[in-house]
């Protein structure tokens, strides 16, 4: 394997030359630039990138902080949005994990000895302790799905109030007026803005808030099938259920058709998220598209580009969002005893 030194022998240049091209030093001519180009592709060298971040105090890593699980399909999209955004960057990614159980444990003990240049934290909630000592370290920092902003650090979202109104707009116009909403946690910007979504989707169409219409799915597919089947149990149940994930959507749908009704038929179904689960469901299931992979690629591309740039502006970004409208929703079959008996207080 070629080293510096055989590729600083082949250009006729010093190491020192090599190094400070390939650190990119503007004090460098375009000639031996090239010089020095030519040799490292004849020679196929590989700078050390350990060797490399002693020139440039930089370590070429991007932490990467979250509660949610990597099977979750959010997640997988929102990596393949990265990874894609990582091409050609010189940047690596690198899993963080989180300890909350030991007491020793800190987030940003954990970024300094990992020496990473910047991080990208999803999904956790903005009251966790931990991330308090970050934002005053300084260290760049995008937030996906998590409303923070400091100095250096500035996050990425979806539009989810509008998702969620589109949603009840959606099935409005297709008669419902008994509609369900499915949720995870109301404690986060996620769970907050979608069921204010929900509330005012109710207020423009005149519909009623009913509280036993509001189910807590934790994002899982069975737990969001025990959900369900309480809606279905109910005097009044729904024809209607929006779920503020697709995989909720997923585990709604399972029961629904185990319990002897039909999708769209008996029951429509909105999801969101618009994940591979979305068109692998059966019926494709109608959901909110938030462009996942997009927001993947825009965090860091925010973020690299805090890293590279001191006087770069942490973001603060609402991503749009579109109603996908596939199998899983219908005109409703009752529009005459579907309006429920009492209207409740708002939550």
């Amino acid at each position: 394997m070629a080293s510096i030194v055989d590729v600083a022998k082949h250009a006729g240049v010093s190491i020192a030359t090599v190094s400070k091209v390939i650190n990119n030093y503007p004090s460098i001519s375009r000639k031996t630039r090239l010089k020095v180009a030519e040799s490292i592709e004849a020679l196929n060298y590989l700078p050390n990138a350990a060797a490399r971040g002693l020139v440039t105090k930089r370590s070429r890593l991007i932490g990467v902080f979250m509660h949610n699980l990597f099977t979750s399909p959010f997640v997988t999209e929102l990596f393949a949005g990265m990874e894609e955004r990582l091409g050609g960057s010189g940047y690596d990614l690198v899993y963080l994990s989180m300890k909350p159980e030991d007491r020793h444990y800190s987030m940003l003990s954990h970024c300094r000895s990992r020496d990473v240049d910047g991080l990208i934290v999803i999904g956790i909630d903005r009251e966790y302790p931990d991330l308090q000592p970050l934002l005053k370290a300084e260290i760049p920092t995008v937030f996906v799905d998590t409303d923070l902003i400091g100095k250096r650090a500035g996050y990425i979202t979806a539009d989810n109030t509008r998702g969620i109104l589109l949603a009840v707009a959606h099935l409005y116009g297709l008669g419902h007026r008994r509609v369900a909403f499915m949720t995870g946690d109301l404690n986060n910007i996620i769970g907050r803005s979608r069921f204010e979504g929900y509330q005012q989707g109710l207020r423009a169409f005149g519909l009623p808030y009913v509280s036993s219409y509001i189910v807590y799915g934790n994002y899982d597919k069975t737990q969001a099938a025990v959900e369900m089947a309480a809606l279905l149990a109910l005097p009044e149940p729904p024809t209607a259920v929006i779920c503020t994930s697709d995989v909720m959507a997923a585990g709604a749908i399972s029961l629904i058709e185990a319990s002897g009704k039909r999708v769209p038929e008996d029951v429509s179904v909105v999801g969101y998220d618009n994940t591979f689960v979305a068109e692998m469901s059966r019926p494709a299931l109608t959901t909110v598209n938030q462009n996942i992979k997009q927001m993947g690629s825009r965090a860091l591309g925010h973020l690299i580009g805090m890293i590279d740039d001191p006087d770069y502006a942490p973001p603060v970004a609402i991503e749009p969002v579109e109603l996908i409208v596939r199998d899983s929703t219908a005109h409703c079959r009752d529009l005459i005893t579907q309006v429920p008996a009492r209207k409740e207080e708002e939550a």
